[in-house]
């Protein structure tokens, strides 16, 4: 198996090995803080990995499937999930926001906003098109981390001042926020695209494709963000605003010492 070493991160974040997934998932995932971040949800959620697509490494049994997209929708508990994640050892978990009823049918969604370093204009990297041209498209620097950190910032304060239930997470390399109320769910994807183009008017740089609907999966808290090492964490507005992804020891696994 060939390590590539593709895109330039902050100093302190790396790729994660085989090993230090397995390490993860066997004595770190915490399968009762999943639990509690989906306690609301009323319906069977389903999972999906992505094994090696950008940091190149995978199981060399998955070496045919390291890119692919792999959903979990069979599973018989969080436990059962854990050890098909330890099969897999991927880069990335994710659960998909869509809610399905008996018959594989969408009765609705829910509403995610995803704000990327990469996205953000760096007086020192420039800009996505700029990174793009030197094919690191997932690069990002410390300092477009914390601009981006300061957009999240503002971004749940605009949707506070809408929604009633509002929860962000860092995902390792950006942030996320989730709107948890029903009506939301209940958005018509002509509604979501144009709430995503009224949120981006308004200055936030959000990736329209999640938020619109179209990409249903977003990455799950407290799983490993295997591209940076860093682990999937809410956390509170409060907690957002003073948040430093280098020394906050809630996100960095164990096998950074």
């Amino acid at each position: 198996m060939v390590i590539m070493v593709q895109y330039y991160l902050p100093l302190g974040m790396r790729y994660a090995t085989l090993d230090e997934r397995k390490q993860f998932y066997t004595a770190e995932f915490n399968l009762q803080s999943v639990a509690q971040w989906f306690s609301s949800q009323q319906y069977r959620v389903r999972f999906a990995v992505i094994i090696g697509r950008h940091t190149k490494i995978y199981p060399e049994k998955y070496k045919e499937d390291a890119s692919t997209t792999i959903v979990i929708d069979e599973y018989s508990d969080l436990e059962d999930l854990r050890l098909q994640i330890l099969d897999f050892l991927p880069e990335a978990v994710y659960y998909d926001r869509t809610v399905y009823d008996a018959n594989d049918g969408k009765t609705g969604q829910e509403l995610a906003f995803d704000l990327d370093p990469e996205n953000i204009n760096c007086p020192v990297h420039g800009t996505l098109a700029d990174k793009m041209k030197r094919q690191q498209g997932l690069s990002f620097c410390e300092l477009e981390l914390e601009m981006v950190k300061q957009e999240a910032v503002g971004l749940y304060e605009y949707l506070g001042n809408i929604f009633s239930e509002v929860k962000a997470v860092y995902s390792g390399r950006g942030f996320h926020l989730h709107v948890l109320d029903n009506e939301a769910y209940l958005f018509s994807s002509q509604k979501r695209l144009d709430f995503a183009r009224k949120v981006k008017s308004a200055g936030f740089h959000i990736d329209e494709w999640v938020t619109s609907g179209e990409m249903r999966l977003i990455r799950l808290p407290f799983s490993l963000n295997g591209l940076v090492s860093r682990i999937v964490l809410p956390l509170t507005k409060g907690e957002l605003e003073r948040f430093d992804a280098f020394h906050d020891k809630r996100c960095l696994p164990k096998f950074l010492g």
